[in-house]
């Protein structure tokens, strides 16, 4: 691909882009994305040409190697000038919407007639693949809805993939199908030949006002060797024949490797040096801008700079146990609307639930263009992959917006390359997970998560929270609000909980783990509950019966498991000390993992099988999710 899409990456970084390599996060740069990663030494050698100190020649020559600043998919945060973390076909391209997105809201809220302080574009290269994921429909059909009209996809149109010919595996019309979506579609047919011909498309994409536009670049995959246009050019390496071959053909053969011409060099300065004027044209203008406008332009400055008010967390409620009974889904919804006052950044929607979510910002409109661009909630239709990507792109674009992306928890499965990727490229999203177990009854195991939560907690960094009720809840948003570099789940009931319990707490939540209540003197418990979500009630409920029995019981809410992981040695014997071994889990999940805290004479109260439909209670007590059975499982442990 980096021979065969050579004169696009040209194009772009020397005539298209505006962006300053002398500060690789200038905020009114022009994004680029390339969706299809396996060609990333095409972007690679654009940012060495364009003057970007984070790839060298010594970093050409250590492409994939350990440690190297160019590994084999682009990482931004391992390589300065890569926006986005790609590599799994058709991210890039929901990426590239959600910083579409986020230009055109932030545009919307800011700028100003006679003060334009937020302008820029974001490209997009796509391949064969990116097309085939379905991802990339989702999420081309959005950027068409959203009318994102400074998005420029560009597809390396080669008829090539590994296995082969695109023929093998694919006849429809792509121009046609992005047509269909809404999207203005324009195609070069010999860029190789014809160089003009993509600038053309370029200005024809600039000048497009409504929609967002698609060009289908005909390429020569390998182009210059003996592969040329075929799918082995596709992966592997030339051999030393072939190398010598290919720079014959370019009267290369007295040249050094990865010898650059000068003028090449100079040529690509005029292009920074315009970069790093534009920027200092742009910090004059917003400096005008917040003597003219200063509540916007106080506001504007917050967003740049993180997005954080001092004091936000204040906030967040407080409940106590005197408090009406809700589901945590409920106790969310109050908690991300008593954030959005106070945190102009957040924005984001439901995959079409958001009424069984409860993730909707009261009073601030829908995202949508032309009538409400400026709107903080995101309208996503049934497209939960899409959602998670654009997600990732709206967190990543640097203009302070935190964004949350909601649906039910069984429906992550539909996400989790997107939520990984979070993970990966240090994207802050929330993601607002509901219906968090076989709790939620009558829709059935279709729909009741049993091994969803044990894969997200296997998730690098990722943070996944289960709070047990409206304090746990608060604090759970706490803790993903203030890691903006660190994605979090947060998984939330259907069913109302027994009680804001006594004992729980919100800035606890921070440690993962901490004790709810005990009976026990000097750190002796007989017995340890440990719960999370709505079963944490039930372990509250059992150590009740047994405390009245005259046992010393100690109950623990494990509400993040990652967090409590990380705290010292010291706090984690604290909460759970090695000498009491009788320890009992209880939540309405898989039991995968458990078994690390309970130890190896402890028992595990959880699901191995799919769940069934139900009323949530019947369900619970099918599955033993009763106090009634977790005072009869404790009870055999401690007559053990």
């Amino acid at each position: 691909m980096a021979l065969g899409m050579a004169e696009v990456g040209y194009v772009l970084y020397r005539h298209a882009m505006k962006y300053n390599p002398r500060n690789h996060k200038w905020f009114n740069r022009d994004r680029f994305v390339l969706s299809a990663g396996h060609g990333c030494l095409l972007q690679y050698v654009c940012l060495h040409l364009a003057g970007f100190q984070s790839v060298q020649l010594e970093d050409l020559k250590r492409l994939c190697k350990m440690g190297s600043r160019t590994p084999g998919h682009p990482e931004n945060v391992v390589t300065e000038g890569i926006e986005v973390t790609t590599g799994p076909l058709g991210q890039g391209v929901a990426n590239a919407v959600g910083l579409a997105l986020a230009e055109a809201h932030l545009a919307a809220r800011f700028n100003k007639p006679d003060a334009v302080v937020v302008d820029h574009r974001t490209y997009c290269i796509m391949s064969d693949g990116c097309a085939m994921e379905g991802i990339s429909h989702e999420a081309a059909a959005l950027a068409a809805h959203w009318k994102l009209n400074k998005l420029t996809l560009i597809y390396d149109d080669n008829h090539n993939t590994i296995d082969g010919p695109t023929s093998l595996v694919l006849s429809e019309d792509i121009s046609a199908r992005f047509k269909s979506l809404g999207w203005n579609t324009i195609m070069v047919e010999n860029i190789h030949d014809n160089l003009s011909s993509f600038k053309e498309a370029l200005m024809a994409a600039a000048n497009e006002t409504k929609k967002p536009t698609f060009i289908r670049v005909k390429t020569l995959i390998g182009k210059l060797s003996a592969k040329e246009g075929t799918s082995k050019a596709h992966h592997g390496a030339f051999d030393e024949d072939e190398v010598k071959k290919m720079r014959e053909r370019v009267n290369w053969v007295d040249r050094d490797q990865f010898h650059v011409i000068p003028m090449v060099y100079r040529e690509m300065q005029i292009q920074t040096d315009h970069g790093e004027r534009l920027e200092k044209e742009w910090c004059s203008k917003v400096y005008n801008y917040r003597s003219k406008y200063p509540h916007e332009g106080a506001e504007l400055d917050l967003l740049l700079n993180g997005g954080l008010l001092p004091g936000w967390e204040n906030a967040l409620p407080k409940w106590s146990t005197s408090d009406p009974l809700d589901a945590t889904r409920g106790y969310s919804e109050k908690c991300l609307n008593q954030l959005a006052k106070v945190l102009p950044g957040l924005i984001g929607g439901s995959a079409d639930l958001a009424s069984s979510n409860k993730a909707y910002l009261l009073g601030y409109h829908d995202f949508s263009q032309p009538d409400s661009p400026w709107g903080r909630n995101i309208r996503y239709g049934v497209r939960e992959h899409a959602m998670a990507g654009i997600s990732n792109g709206v967190a990543l674009h640097g203009g302070g917006l935190i964004p949350f992306a909601a649906t039910f928890l069984i429906f992550s499965d539909y996400m989790k390359n997107s939520i990984r990727l979070s993970a990966l490229s240090h994207a802050g999203v929330i993601y607002i997970l509901t219906h968090d177990s076989i709790g939620l009854g009558e829709d059935g195991p279709t729909h009741q998560p049993v091994e969803q939560l044990a894969g997200l907690r296997a998730v690098p960094r990722l943070l996944a929270f289960r709070p047990a009720d409206g304090n746990e809840t608060a604090g759970s948003y706490r803790v993903a609000i203030a890691n903006r570099d660190v994605p979090s789940v947060i998984a939330l009931s259907r069913q109302k909980i027994a009680a804001n319990l006594e004992g729980t707490s919100a800035d606890e939540v921070e440690r993962g783990g901490y004790i709810v209540s005990d009976n026990s003197s000097e750190n002796k418990p007989e017995i340890i509950l440990i719960g999370t979500g709505t079963e944490l009630s039930l372990c509250e409920g059992t150590a009740k019966t047994l405390r009245q029995e005259g046992r010393r019981v100690r109950v623990v809410s494990l509400v993040c498991w990652r967090l409590f992981d990380r705290q010292p040695a010291e706090y984690k014997e604290k909460v759970l000390p090695s000498r009491v071994v009788k320890r009992v889990s209880v939540e309405a999940g898989s039991s995968v993992g458990w078994r690390e805290y309970v130890g190896v004479e402890g028992k595990v109260i959880g699901v191995e099988e799919f769940g069934a439909s139900g009323a949530y209670l019947d369900t619970f007590k099918k599955y033993g999710f009763t106090i009634d059975n977790v005072t009869k499982v404790a009870r055999s442990l401690l007559s053990e």
